[in-house]
């Protein structure tokens, strides 16, 4: 029997006329409605005319995640007075309860990606919606942009709807062909603000890891709102692990306990979600609570103010979860759960400066997880660099990148990046392309059911407690009766049954089938030792153990899960296999490359005969013969590092360089510029053909720099032949001598003594530039600085004769300088002259 109380009560119901009417006029529409007004409800029952209006007609409701999938679709059920399985029914990964009745339908997105590359047009389906979109999870922005395009070139009268709990729609709208934007108000209560940060300053979280400093402050912070408010408390917390340590510090709390999260196991989902019955309750959840479920009861949040995003590290081929700060989006809708049945509170556990210095949404999936998949998916699509699909956001270039080199290397697209027959099998197993290959190849080698436990055991990272040793993993779960266990098993049937018929895997042991697995799925993260517990990963990541380890002595590892904090040198390995370097080989057999190869090493060129597995040399010996090009790269990597220094330079040469700088700075070319970095890009332009001769680092300090240099003049213009008219070596001043110039610095400077100057009544000019003169005294030392003769002679000469005259009486100190001559004489050896 239908609850059309129940029904009736859902604040959403006020909206459905104005999202028919969007509907029937563009067939595309953005629902905004809060949480817990039903639009995950309501709407789906509406559209497929369940309620007693309209046609009868089937809708898919597409929803983030499996918790959410099952619980919408439970909802709905319960609302018609039925079971899941009859009118309403869902489909997860693992699990599909539908009859042959269903008109309403739950599924994943992830789910609704493999229907469409199987069906893309969706026969029988009348209705789309995608829940949650505002959360731009990768699979949903995916899914909506196929849809697009389904509805564009086969089925114009599919209707789709994107549904939000946000009232940030405009995006959307614009994607859908600016679609019309129906908003929806909710029933929300007031939701007082407690700033509640720790009292001492906790460490902030980088990689996986979280301060216990701050899980304890938190469980403090549940403990206090038990104490000072009313009603059940929901408190958010970053992963599985988190709600796990802070339920322990909760012992022996007057309430039930609660953990809610993907992983958790159906019936605490289903208690959670069906409110308490009688006694008060703290439920402990990730953002999986934020939008996708309604927990009944809660008049408090207690908000750590974390969370997990994906990151990946493509140059190190590294992809995990890291805590990040939640956003002020995210903030806003854990604070509006407090407040959906009556008034409640939030106690955030940060203070209220830091509270805008938050990002205002999540970081778009796109923009920062591991792309291999959506490339794949793509690539299926028939565009391989998803350059038509409607995305929200586009996929950064160098993640796409990085994606289509995954791809090839495990032979799902071909070079141009369209998928292969092998390819498309992969897309069909519902896994990662990495952990898809280490099925297909590692079934062929293991056997089907040995190589699905270790795929199982990778697409869904086992508990904390099962250890950092995959193949002791395996043992315990098959062994396990707890809520992983049963997943892993289940979904080890799931995937041995879609490659049956493979090899037997003939005389393998475990913990070698374990190890060739885990090193199929990441063959850049295959490591050899290094020594007391450290590790090089084909990826040149280095990679270290904890203490503890029993791996440590292990000569080869295959690394299945590592996170790299940004301070740290080396990731940290969280789990991996034993192998041995024939197991490395075999799964990484790519990356192997012979050849010669010759680097500057410790100041010296060092050729040898390399096999290497990516970054890991297997072996070397010298050559005797190297290619006289490496050898060439070798010595100019030298310059690189050590400097032009490696050459000889003399005076004249130096000073050679430092006139052609002046030039080029003043006149600017086709005088060339002899800077570092210039000379070091053009070393075949000036230091050939002694470069190519040269074998070593002294045949380097035997290569006159300055004669070197002259091969950068200009000669083909005639231009060279001025360079001593425009940047003179020395200057003759009027007593006869030849003054060398100095050109290191902004103006040339000519250090000259004071009275062979005399009778000059400018100052002399290089290249149109006056130098700068140092007037010395008869000894040498400096008297003066100008660069203006003319104004000195007038202004400063009195004051330094007046200064010198008595501490120089055997030299010339005339009162007008200008109208004596030139001396670099004393005045007793002017007059014998």
């Amino acid at each position: 029997m239908i609850r059309t109380e129940a029904l009736d009560r859902l604040p959403v119901r006020t909206a459905v006329p104005a999202l028919r009417r969007a509907l029937d006029d563009r067939g595309v529409a953005v629902l905004c409605a809060p949480p817990g007004t039903g639009k995950t409800t309501l709407v789906p029952l509406v559209l497929a005319g369940l309620t007693g209006e309209g046609p009868v007609r089937r809708v898919v409701v597409a929803e983030p995640r499996r918790i959410a999938a099952r619980a919408a679709a439970r909802r709905m059920a319960w609302l018609l007075g039925e079971q899941p399985g009859g009118r309403i029914g869902f489909t997860v990964r693992g699990e599909r309860v539908v009859g042959r009745g269903t008109v309403v339908e739950v599924v994943t997105t992830g789910v609704l990606l493999q229907r469409l590359q199987r069906d893309q047009e969706l026969a029988g389906v009348d209705a789309v919606i995608i829940d949650e979109c505002h959360e731009r999870h990768l699979d949903a922005d995916t899914v909506a942009a196929f849809l697009l395009d389904v509805r564009e070139a086969i089925r114009p009268d599919l209707r789709l709807v994107a549904a939000s709990a946000t009232t940030d729609a405009e995006g959307w709208a614009r994607l859908l062909g600016d679609a019309p934007v129906v908003e929806a108000e909710g029933v929300s209560y007031p939701v007082e603000v407690l700033w509640a940060p720790p009292v001492r300053p906790v460490k902030p979280p980088h990689g996986m890891r979280v301060d216990p400093a701050l899980l304890t402050h938190v469980a403090a912070t549940v403990r206090r709102a038990l104490g000072e408010r009313e009603g059940d408390v929901l408190c958010f917390l970053p992963g599985v692990g988190e709600i796990g340590r802070v339920a322990g510090q909760l012992a022996g709390v007057d309430a039930e306990v609660l953990q809610v999260h993907g992983r958790a196991p159906a019936a605490v989902q289903d208690a959670v979600l069906a409110g308490s019955s009688g006694g008060r309750r703290v439920v402990l959840a990730t953002s999986v609570a934020e939008s996708s479920l309604t927990v009944p009861g809660v008049r408090v949040v207690v908000d750590s103010g974390l969370a997990r995003e994906p990151r990946t590290d493509h140059a190190r081929g590294l992809s995990a979860l890291t805590t990040v700060r939640a956003s002020r989006a995210a903030g806003r809708q854990r604070a509006g759960r407090a407040g959906r049945e009556a008034p409640g509170a939030v106690y955030r556990c940060w203070d209220q400066a830091e509270d805008g210095r938050l990002a205002r949404f999540p970081s778009p999936e796109i923009k920062v997880a591991d792309l291999a998949a959506f490339a794949l998916q793509a690539a299926c699509w028939g565009d391989p660099d998803a350059s038509s699909l409607a995305l929200l956001d586009p996929p950064p270039a160098g993640a796409m990148g990085a994606a289509r080199e995954v791809l090839e290397a495990i032979g799902a697209v071909d070079g141009g990046g369209r998928v292969t027959e092998r390819g498309a099998r992969m897309s069909r197993l519902g896994l990662h392309p990495r952990l898809a290959r280490a099925l297909l190849d590692g079934a062929r080698e293991a056997g089907a059911r040995r190589a699905a436990e270790v795929v199982a055991l990778l697409s869904e990272e086992p508990p904390r407690e099962y250890g950092d040793d995959l193949a002791a993993a395996l043992r315990t779960a098959r062994r396990g009766q707890d809520g992983y266990a049963a997943r892993w098993k289940q979904e080890v049937r799931r995937l041995s049954g879609q490659v049956e018929g493979a090899g037997s895997g003939g005389a393998r042991s475990d913990d070698a089938v374990v190890g060739l697995v885990a090193a199929l799925a990441f063959p850049e993260r295959v490591a050899r030792a290094r020594g007391d517990g450290a590790f090089l990963m084909a990826s040149g990541t280095g990679a270290e153990l904890r203490d503890s380890s029993r791996l440590r002595s292990a000569p080869w590892l295959a690394v299945a899960v590592a996170d790299r904090p940004s301070h740290a040198a080396s990731a940290r390995v969280r789990l991996a296999a034993v192998i041995d370097e024939s197991t490395a080989l075999l799964a990484s057999g790519h990356l192997r490359v012979r050849g010669e190869e010759v680097r500057w090493v410790d100041g010296e060129v060092v050729a040898r005969a390399v096999d290497r597995l990516g970054a890991v040399e297997l072996a070397a010996r010298p050559l005797k013969q190297p290619d006289p090009e490496l050898v060439r790269g070798a010595l100019v990597e030298g310059l690189r590092r050590e400097g032009l220094g490696l050459l000889r330079w003399t005076r004249d040469s130096e000073q050679s360089r430092l006139r052609l700088a002046f030039l080029h700075r003043v006149l600017g070319p086709p005088w060339p510029d002899v800077s570092d970095g210039a000379l070091l890009a053009e070393t075949g332009a000036w230091l050939e053909p002694e470069l190519s001769r040269a074998r070593r680092r002294a045949d380097l300090g035997r290569i006159d720099a300055g004669q070197a240099l002259r091969r950068l003049l200009p000669w083909a213009t005639g231009e060279a032949v001025r360079l001593d008219e425009l940047a003179p070596e020395r200057i003759e001043v009027p007593s006869g001598s030849r003054i060398r110039v100095e050109y290191g610095g902004e103006q040339p400077v000519l250090a000259v003594k004071l009275q062979e100057l005399f009778g000059m009544g400018e100052t002399p000019r290089v290249a149109g530039v006056p130098v700068l003169v140092h007037l010395l005294s008869p000894a040498g030392r400096p008297a003066a600085v100008t660069a203006d003769l003319a104004s000195f002679w007038r202004e400063g000469y009195k004051a330094v004769r007046a200064e010198l005259r008595g501490r120089y009486p055997k030299h010339p100190w005339p009162e007008d300088p200008t109208t004596v001559p030139a001396t670099r004489f004393t005045s007793a050896r002017l007059k014998r002259s």
